[in-house]
């Protein structure tokens, strides 16, 4: 169904429909050949590249529709396995809300660990239902009846649960072992593991010592190709009256390395920048550069003032390098005026785990390219 009213199409951070999303065919029907098959999947790569939105663009065809209950599940950021059942239990139940079935009627017959009440909605003041944690206790009892009750399905369901290693953070030991356990059993769903940080991903699942070990066929996503997403870019422009030189597009890909997140905010301001029956020209990135790093200023402020001294002076020095390589180096750490290779050891130990760097095959580089030139050039 086509949504109305997108003033701007280069939608940022969500999926509305197959019109706004570029691509991914032979990944989505890989996804289908899999799922189909009775596979479950573990989707690895990066975080912004577009793991989200091609789970959502794979639930939104047809024939998936038709043929399963679908459910994303993002657990990134639980921090425990009885947040990680409740956050499964509530995405089921809302996404079963507004249908009339009777597997539905049956939610809180068979989970009987959540209790629903009503709330009042923030702005309308209307009243709704909310599904709240309830006397979740014993965790593992819960997990039960919600796989019970997917067993009762009137067809087959997919259940995708995103940043799926967020799993190996909880205080509980064996969680892993318990998820792979229930998962085997189950046979009225299949499972995506997405999941960004693919050293932990790929432990999780190709290590012979690990429980999820050749449980899911894996499966990892590159960024789209440059021309594939110029004419998906170009013909967006075209459709409301707008124009934007190849050129341009090739330059804000080259800027992020493909990775979607960041070029589709790009192109999103150089949409905006652009008046009716004119052409987006390459002078033109400048400004809409300066504008998405002013728009996100606010937040980098109060990001760095958080940060621990010795992180933020890391944090900084990486930013300026652009890619910094032998960080624990003397010369890196004369150049920035940091105290020790063993002090940079572990401020990057902590800057990796909390998303604010990553490790590529030649060093170490800010995960958020827009905070990277706002550090660069703010300090």
């Amino acid at each position: 169904m086509e949504i109305m009213n997108i003033n701007n199409p280069f939608i940022v951070g969500k999926y509305l429909s197959d019109r706004y999303f570029c691509n991914r065919a032979e990944e989505t029907e890989f996804l289908r050949k899999q799922i189909l098959n009775g596979r479950d999947v573990a989707l690895i790569s990066p975080r912004r590249i577009g793991k989200s939105g091609l789970i959502q663009h794979f639930f939104n065809q047809s024939d998936i529709k038709d043929q399963y209950y679908s459910f994303f599940v993002d657990i990134y950021a639980t921090t425990s396995f009885a947040e990680f059942v409740y956050i499964i239990g509530k995405e089921i139940y809302e996404q079963l809300k507004p249908q009339s079935t009777v597997w539905k009627e049956r939610f809180f017959q068979i989970i009987s660990s959540f209790r629903v009440g009503f709330k009042l909605h923030s702005v309308t003041g209307n009243p709704s239902f909310d599904l709240g944690l309830g006397d979740i206790q014993t965790p593992q009892t819960t997990l039960d009846e919600i796989f019970a009750y997917i067993e009762e399905a009137d067809k087959p369901c997919i259940i995708a649960i995103d940043e799926f290693q967020q799993i190996g953070e909880y205080a509980e030991r064996n969680v892993e072992a318990l998820l792979r356990t229930k998962i085997q059993k189950c046979h009225r769903a299949q499972f995506i593991f997405a999941g960004s940080k693919r050293h932990m991903m790929s432990n999780m699942f190709n290590s012979p010592s690990k429980p999820f070990y050749q449980s899911a066929i894996s499966m990892g996503l590159e960024p789209i190709p440059v021309d594939v997403y110029a004419e998906f870019a170009m013909g967006l422009f075209e459709e409301r009256d707008k124009h934007v030189e190849r050129e341009v597009v090739q330059a804000v890909w080259n800027m992020f390395n493909g990775y979607t997140w960041f070029v589709q905010m790009m192109m999103n301001e150089l949409f905006a920048l652009t008046k009716p029956n004119e052409t987006c020209t390459l002078d033109m990135i400048n400004e809409a550069h300066r504008n998405v790093i002013m728009s996100q200023e606010s937040s980098y402020k109060d990001l760095m003032s958080q940060l621990p001294p010795k992180q933020k002076i890391v944090l900084q020095a990486i930013a300026k390098e652009g890619l910094a390589q032998n960080i624990t180096s003397s010369k890196f750490i004369k150049k920035y005026n940091l105290s020790s290779a063993s002090s940079v050891q572990a401020a990057v130990k902590l800057l990796i785990k909390n998303d604010l760097i990553t490790q590529t095959g030649n060093g170490y580089r800010v995960y958020d390219f827009f905070l990277s030139e706002w550090l660069a050039t703010a300090y």
